[in-house]
């Protein structure tokens, strides 16, 4: 990625371990990571009682640093987490789900490339070896497992969906969106939560450095058009004041 001039290159999210649903008293770390290495980030979260506050470490960790690291998570941390600059820049977001059913569904947290796999990973509380997991994908069963793995060697668009795992006799997951990104960038402009995006305040960086060029190159034209307009007008009265004198022998 290339810096654009008097502007920030954005951070993104990183999630470990890599995953959107855990069970209550997991840990979790979040981090902002840029190709600058810029201070500023902050990991910052919106939960569903609702307002937008920093991410608050455990253990004493300074809220204020680039990295959040979640010990004993409980439902209540459940939300969307994003990192954002001292300007108002904002990375990608992920949303992080606290599930207190008996079953999770661990899938990936960040979009899935174009091409590449991924695996879901049903779990249930209380393990056991003739557990029997069944996958869905909108609704609709996508396969069943005796080890609790489905891997989707070759991810595609059509693989993009909310998916769920259930155990029969334990009970279900709640649903987890995986996002698939393609090689090009989407012509859609729809906001996805994986991807990084560019915020307004560059936008409006990347507008004051081209607009002077842009007025300057009008108002060129515009002079060039007006010289060339007068030369010609000059012509004309030039040609109608010539006096053409006939001599009679």
């Amino acid at each position: 990625m290339q810096l654009t001039p008097f502007c920030l290159v954005l951070s993104c999210l990183q999630v470990s371990p890599d995953r959107s649903q855990y069970f209550r008293y997991d840990t979790v770390s979040l981090s902002c990571e840029d190709q600058l290495n810029s201070t500023g980030w902050k990991v910052k979260r919106r939960t569903e009682e609702g307002g937008i506050r920093p991410c608050s470490s455990s253990w004493g960790t300074s809220s204020s640093a680039s990295t959040c690291i979640i010990r004993n998570i409980y439902p209540s941390d459940t939300g969307v987490y994003w990192c954002e600059s001292e300007d108002g820049e904002r990375s990608n977001a992920v949303n992080i789900t606290v599930s207190d059913r008996a079953v999770l569904l661990e899938s990936p947290a960040l979009p899935v490339s174009d091409g590449a796999a991924f695996s879901l990973l049903c779990r249930a509380e209380s393990q056991s070896s003739n557990h029997t997991y069944d996958f869905h994908k909108d609704g609709r069963s996508v396969g069943s497992s005796s080890t609790g793995k489905l891997t989707i060697p070759d991810a595609s668009k059509s693989d993009e969906g909310l998916y769920t795992c259930s155990i029969p006799g334990v009970g279900e997951s709640l649903g987890s969106w995986v996002a698939v990104k393609g090689s090009l960038p989407p012509s859609s402009s729809a906001p996805t939560t994986g991807s990084c995006s560019v915020s307004v305040p560059r936008l409006i960086c990347h507008l004051l450095v081209g607009t002077p060029y842009l007025v300057s190159t009008i108002l060129l034209g515009l002079i060039c058009r007006d010289r060339n307009r007068a030369a010609r007008m000059a012509a004309e009265r030039r040609g109608s004041n010539d006096v053409i004198m006939e001599i009679v022998v």
